[in-house]
């Protein structure tokens, strides 16, 4: 046993004899010897997940200054210093480090991801090493050890399994499937998917019931949760939308702001014959007036202000951005198990002789009714329903107990659910145990699928109880019970009940029962093969969420399609899926995604909405295929297989509940409820969040165009400048962090869930929008330069001329931003006026501020301006008034003119309504 031969990675070892197994690795049933194993450690390596070196803290937290606006606002805080003005640059550069500081904490934790997976193996097994069995630590398993398993292990590296006795595996974290997992020693077929190959066990999967022994195939990266691993370091994560559209507008912004600088410089020098300093000066102030510089803070703050709101919903946001991206979402592809679903199994329904019986309540709180139509049910007075009930909480070893507020399974879920539902029909299962008590039984395995107990009760009569799968139990019952009495059994009948059940997605089990001699106190197999009474077969689901369907509903509303990508088989989740309203085309397989190429998988990944059997290579093959085909997707998922498709989604959202560590790592947002409907409202919270942020850039846009251009004017005029630099900066440093602020408090207009989502690659500001800055500039150049003129033609002097000009550009932006608050609706009402306290009481903040720059010597003094008179506030104000009235006006005209388009007014035309899924929003 000195030599192992080169492990063969195209070994099926799913496939393969255990015995065939033990030779391929040179190994026997009594294990290794430890100086072999030792060997293969050495040359193996130990079972552990590799570390990636995580990214120094001082790379991470340099890399948030990547990015173009952040460079526009560095590059305004280095104009403002040259200025002179180095208590505006300091601001400038604060905002910018505490913008930095913000992403730095919000994304840091991303490099904890593979770490979490690495946490989820076993740190100990028990192991045959030259045939004594010792207890070791699971980094020092080997290929060709021999581990033994029991209920409670989790499984410490990929075992082909050698001997079992009842055993079932948890495999969730890896399949997405709600049922343990009954195994097996024998061989499957090689092209088995994962969640059938019942001969292996898998790393980091959890040993629910039995016991068995296994040999190691498969150690560290060579396992299966090795290989999602490996996947999951190989994902790229995607930008977000916003980031790339403002990325491009930033690139474009700061190229348009350059262009227009120095064209102004040559043309003063040139054609007006300012001289190279006042040019140089007039230029640098233009700069000043164009650069956005609150723009970067005003987005961070924003989406802060977003994460805020979601937190409060129950969705915890880990990275800034993906709060927009969930605006822009087009594709939702959802897990079935514990995201859609309960994650709870579930009697929904009772077959019995004399009609079906409904169960209602969901999960493993004993809170429902037994229904026959719409009627309650007395089960004292239902015979049939009562014995079926009680022989199977007495054909049982699993229960339910109150734990935290919480109701918790003791045993195996199916079983469980069979408690629950007897405890909804008033049964106690101590008090059935105690009037019969059991004196022997057959346990389950997966060989004879079927659990037999052996009951005296207090008259010493003796009964059998089974239960177990119908196809196994229904031939054993040549009667069936109704009424109370016995009557021949109908095996058509029985079989179709059946098979309605497995339609429905449910897992039928089937209870019998048997009088056997009171003498009899052992219980063999022999004595249940025939001459049972049929009770009943009962239908078992993990159940939808009640609340799933109305928001999948909602998010269809929305534009916004659901898939259900999951592990299980396809009947389960083509049934929950019609349950919840998902569905377009049939239920695809992993095994038809194995046979489709890139185009085709393309097509089928758009065509299909529910997908079953899946791998994690699947999941993250649609996910990208989704993407291809121009969709924003988000994935959500609870299991370590899930974790690729997480990270590589635009935003991938885990189940904080029940989801693993690795999960939550690999996701931009962790639900804290588990509830798909917070997905919906984490939805409409980054479609407000978006809007918001439109809102702010179309506010901040037209004042800093007006600015600007004003400077412009003057120069092509020859004129004096109607404001300096250092008042521009003023105007732009109080407006922004106040006037422009309040928009990010903005709340939801009435149609944000009601519209399509927003294409991926949609500029951030329209054609229509491009009019309505073009539309503001204007009219503030026209405002400020015609006040200016009439001051300084009407004996005024230049400081005075100059503070009715900032304060007009003030006051033009106080109109303004009533009429930003809705980008389409009109403004001019109590909710358009006083719906946003944020907006009143920046506009009170401002007009204080404004009062000092006005009339206090040391502003007048920094700032070279004079006090005004009243009089001149009053043309001010009544000029400054026409931002509102004039962007009212439009919007009415643009809201008149949509109307006739949307009733056919216009050829060809179509309203809002006809929109579809991913067109631009004309907005």
């Amino acid at each position: 046993m000195s030599h192992l031969p080169d492990h063969d990675p195209v070994v099926v070892w799913h496939a393969t004899a255990g015995a065939d197994a033990l030779a391929a690795l040179a190994s026997t049933p009594s294990g290794l010897t430890a100086d072999e194993a030792t060997r293969r450690l050495a040359r193996h390596g130990p079972n552990r997940l590799p570390a990636r070196p995580p990214v120094p803290a001082w790379r991470r937290f340099a890399a948030q200054f990547n990015n173009v606006l952040i460079h526009v606002l560095l590059a305004a805080g280095a104009v403002t210093a040259t200025l002179g003005h180095l208590l505006d640059a300091g601001v400038i550069f604060g905002v910018v480090l505490v913008n930095a500081a913000i992403g730095f904490v919000q994304e840091g934790k991303a490099e904890r991801a593979m770490a979490a997976v690495r946490g989820i193996l076993s740190p100990r097994a028990i192991v045959s090493r030259g045939g004594a069995r010792l207890d070791v630590d699971a980094a020092v398993l080997v290929p060709g050890d021999v581990v033994h398993l029991q209920s409670g292990d989790r499984v410490p590296a990929d075992l082909r399994l050698i001997r079992v006795r009842e055993l079932r595996v948890d495999e969730s974290v890896l399949t997405g499937e709600s049922l343990p997992v009954e195994k097996s020693p024998e061989p499957v077929r090689a092209e088995a998917p994962l969640g059938d190959r019942v001969s292996m066990a898998y790393s980091g999967t959890l040993v629910t019931a039995g016991q068995a022994t296994g040999l190691v195939v498969g150690t560290g990266m060579a396992t299966e949760i090795g290989r999602i691993s490996a996947l999951l370091a190989g994902v790229t994560p995607l930008t977000t939308p916003l980031l790339r559209v403002l990325a491009v507008f930033g690139r474009w912004l700061t190229g348009a702001i350059v262009l227009l600088a120095a064209g102004t410089f040559a043309f003063g020098l040139l054609a007006r014959g300012y001289s190279a300093s006042e040019m140089f000066l007039a230029a640098v102030g233009l700069a000043v007036a164009a650069i956005p510089e609150g723009l970067p803070a005003i987005i961070t703050i924003t989406l802060a202000i977003g994460v805020q709101r979601m937190a409060r919903r129950r969705a915890i946001v880990r990275r800034l951005p993906a709060v927009e991206t969930l605006g822009s979402v087009s594709v939702i592809c959802s897990d079935k198990t514990g995201t859609l679903t309960r994650n709870e199994m579930t009697a929904q329904r009772i077959e019995l002789a004399g009609g079906p019986v409904t169960v209602t309540g969901g999960g493993y709180a004993p809170v429902g009714q037994l229904l026959r139509g719409d009627a309650p049910l007395d089960v004292q007075a239902e015979p049939d329903l009562a014995r079926l009930l009680e022989a199977a909480m007495l054909c049982n070893d699993s229960g339910v107990h109150l734990e935290d507020g919480a109701w918790r399974v003791d045993g195996d879920p199916t079983e469980a659910a069979l408690v629950v539902a007897g405890m909804k029909a008033g049964l106690d299962a101590r008090l059935l145990n105690d009037r019969q008590p059991r004196d022997d039984e057959i346990p389950f395995d997966s060989e004879h699928r079927f659990m037999a107990t052996l009951h005296h009760d207090a008259d010493g009569q003796a009964w059998v109880y089974l239960k177990g799968a119908p196809e196994v139990v229904l031939p054993r019952c040549e009667r069936v019970a109704l009424g109370g009495h016995e009557t021949p059994r109908d095996p058509g009948y029985w079989d179709a009940r059946v098979t309605a059940l497995a339609e429905a997605g449910q897992r039928p089990l089937a209870v019998a029962y048997k009088a056997v001699p009171p003498e009899r106190r052992s219980l063999y197999r022999d004595h249940v093969t025939e001459a049972l009474v049929l009770l009943g077969v009962v239908g078992i689901l993990d159940p939808p969420r009640e609340e799933a369907a109305a928001a999948v509903a909602r998010c269809a509303a929305a534009g916004v399609r659901v898939k259900m990508i999951t592990g299980d088989h396809a009947g389960t989740a083509g049934a929950v899926a019609a349950a919840l309203g998902i569905g377009r085309g049939p239920v695809c397989t992993g095994a038809r995604l194995d046979a489709l190429d890139g185009p085709a998988l393309e097509r089928e990944a758009l065509a299909v909405d529910v997908f079953a059997r899946v791998s994690p290579e699947h999941k993250l093959a649609l996910v990208t295929a989704l993407q291809a085909g121009g969709h924003v997707v988000a994935m959500t998922g609870d299991g370590v297989n899930d974790a690729p498709a997480l990270k590589r989604a635009d935003v991938g959202v885990a189940m904080g509940v029940k989801g693993t560590e690795a999960a939550k790592e690999a996701a931009e947002m962790v639900l804290a409820d588990d509830n798909f409907t917070t997905i919906a409202d984490a939805v409409e919270e980054g479609r407000i969040v978006y809007d918001n942020i439109k809102k702010a850039i179309l506010f901040i846009l037209p004042t800093n165009a007006g600015e600007a251009f004003t400077l412009v004017a003057a120069i092509a005029m020859g004129a004096t400048l109607p404001v300096t630099a250092a008042q521009i900066l003023w105007v732009n440093m109080v407006t922004a962090v106040t006037l422009a602020l309040s928009l990010a408090f903005e709340p939801a207009e009435h149609d944000v869930m009601r519209r399509p989502p927003r294409h991926a690659d949609e500029p951030m500001l329209s054609a229509f929008m491009w009019w309505r800055v073009a539309l503001v500039s204007a009219l503030m150049v026209a405002v400020v330069t015609g006040l200016f003129l009439w001051e300084i033609e009407h004996g005024s002097a230049v400081e005075q001329a100059r503070c009715v000009s900032v304060n007009a550009l003030v006051c033009l932006e106080i109109f303004y931003l009533f009429s930003t608050r809705f980008l389409n609706a009109g403004v001019l009402s109590l909710r358009g006026l006083l719906g946003n306290r944020y907006v009143l009481l920046s506009v009170a903040v401002v007009l204080g501020l404004q009062v000092l720059f006005t009339y206090t010597a040391p502003m007048q003094t920094l700032f070279r301006v004079a006090a005004l008179e009243a009089e001149q506030w009053i043309r001010i104000v009544v000029c400054a008034s026409a931002a509102l009235f004039l962007v009212e006006a439009e919007k009415t005209a643009v809201r008149a003119w949509r109307r006739r388009r949307a009733h056919g007014g216009t050829p060809g035309g179509r309203g809002p309504a006809a929109w579809s899924p991913g067109e631009s929003d004309p907005r």
